[in-house]
């Protein structure tokens, strides 16, 4: 992989921790919590659409979980 690749990868997966972030700020939650919280349920390619969503930072689940 050329060091360009490299920089693309890096810039991507900085640009999803930024946005995640950003995202349960804006939902009022703990940052730290629901990424630790994600961690913890790794989302994957096999999850379906509603197991994904209750991983996202408006589910009620979440906030119960990682609010501030």
């Amino acid at each position: 992989m050329s060091r360009y690749s490299y920089s693309t990868v890096y810039a991507e997966a900085s640009a999803l921790t930024y946005t995640m972030v950003e995202m349960a700020k804006a939902n009022g939650l703990n940052v730290y919590r629901y990424l630790e919280y994600l961690l913890e349920h790794r989302p994957n390619a096999k999850m379906t659409d509603e197991q994904l969503s209750e991983l996202a930072p408006w589910s009620d689940s979440v906030k119960v979980s990682c609010q501030k």
